[in-house]
C-alpha cells in the first residue's frame, strides 16, 4: 500500500504517460496544398491541448515543424480541429519558411 501510494504521488508531482500529459490514441492527418498536417491534441490537466505537425517533402527530405498551443479544449476532437485549423491558417501566411 505505502509503495503503491508513493507512486501515485511521484506520479502526481512529475507527471507519466499514464494520467500526465499524453498523445491522442489517434491522430488526425489532412493533406493541404501540399502539406500533410497531422493533429495530435496531448491531454493536460483534463484538457486537450492543440497541438500537432505540419509535413512537406521538399526534394528527397521530409521536413517537419510541431507545435503545441497553449490552447485547451474539452474534447480531443474539438482541439484536433483546431489545430488543422490553425495549421492551415499558418501554411496560408507562411509557406515554406516554417521550417526554417
Amino acid at each position: 500500500m505505502g509503495g503503491r501510494m508513493l507512486g501515485k504521488l511521484f506520479k502526481s508531482l512529475f507527471g507519466s504517460s499514464g494520467e500526465g500529459e499524453k498523445s491522442a490514441s489517434k491522430s488526425t492527418t489532412v493533406v493541404y496544398n501540399e502539406y500533410e498536417i497531422i493533429a495530435e491534441p496531448q491531454l493536460s490537466n483534463s484538457q486537450w491541448l492543440v497541438a500537432g505537425r505540419i509535413e512537406k517533402q521538399i526534394g528527397d527530405t521530409v521536413k517537419t515543424h510541431v507545435f503545441i498551443r497553449a490552447d485547451t479544449l474539452p474534447d480531443e476532437q474539438g482541439a484536433a480541429n483546431e489545430m488543422i485549423r490553425k495549421a492551415k491558417m499558418m501554411i496560408d501566411q507562411q509557406g515554406d519558411s516554417i521550417f526554417d
